[in-house]
């Protein structure tokens, strides 16, 4: 059974860090895309980072690039989303997924495996 598990979420205060975990397993992740997400309350999901697994290469979404950094942990199976100078609009509850290949496109059906999500809340 596959499972991507989030944690590490929390409540910070405006310009504090947090660093999430998605712990991967039930199969092979060496080919995929992983990818983090969040959603706001009433907003749409939005792409947040992405990893390729096999090289590492990482991409960002404008509203955190040079504050988020995406890496992972290949012995543990385990991707990570640190984030510093956290700020309010950062507030949203962030999702890990992953997807076959080495794009990263913003559409959700692209995705074939999804956490169930990790709360975080920044306090202005």
């Amino acid at each position: 059974q596959v499972q991507l598990v989030e944690s590490g979420g929390g409540l910070v205060q405006a310009g504090g860090s947090l660093r999430l975990s998605c712990a991967a397993s039930g199969r092979t992740f060496s080919s995929y895309a992983m990818v983090w997400f969040r959603q706001a309350p009433g907003k749409e999901r939005e792409f947040v980072a992405a990893i390729a697994w096999s090289t590492g290469s990482t991409y960002y979404g404008d509203s955190v690039k040079g504050r988020f950094t995406i890496s992972r942990a290949n012995a543990k199976n385990t991707v990570y989303l640190q984030m510093n100078s956290l700020n309010a609009e950062d507030t949203a509850v962030y999702y890990c997924a992953a997807g076959a290949g080495g794009s990263y496109p913003p559409n959700l059906s692209w995705y074939d495996y999804w956490g169930q999500g990790t709360q975080v809340t920044v306090s202005s």
